[in-house]
């Protein structure tokens, strides 16, 4: 595998929904619970340091890193962890990030995840492998609960 496929995951999905609705499910606590995780305590805005909720997969603390209404948000998280509270910038992390743009037929998504590379050895191909499948199956709920409106 070459370093910039080890290092990152991109996903790109069409969604048949205005792009303000698309951006509301991704950032709005009360609609991201609808596809990602089963709750969340906080919000998501820039700077804050929400702890989203899976249910019997853990809670993960992350880190709000950036936000332009309707076109981009990022935040930061220890991938796949278990149960992660705490800092989650003084441990190696990946940046996840949404790129959403208006086009023809609706709003498309673009997800990339970056910073595999930096995460301990032991755990960088089991992280990036359950990552790259859990962002289809999610991105595919986003789509399907967009879709639905």
């Amino acid at each position: 595998m070459d370093q910039s496929f080890q290092d990152s995951i991109e996903k790109v999905i069409v969604i048949n929904a205005p792009q303000e609705k698309v951006y509301e499910a991704i950032t709005s606590p009360e609609r991201i619970t609808s596809w990602f995780p089963s709750a969340i305590e906080g919000t998501l805005n820039v700077g804050d340091r929400p702890i989203l909720d899976f249910g019997e997969h853990g809670k993960n603390q992350i880190y709000v890193e950036s936000a332009k209404p309707h076109e981009y948000f990022a935040y930061r998280w220890i991938p796949g962890s278990r149960h992660f509270i705490g800092d989650v910038l003084s441990q190696p992390n990946t940046l996840v990030e949404f790129i959403i743009q208006e086009v023809e037929n609706g709003t498309r998504v673009t997800l990339k995840e970056t910073g595999f590379a930096s995460l301990p050895a032991e755990v960088r191909d089991q992280k990036l492998a359950e990552n790259t499948g859990g962002w289809d199956y999610m991105l595919n709920r986003l789509k399907e609960l967009l879709a639905s409106k």
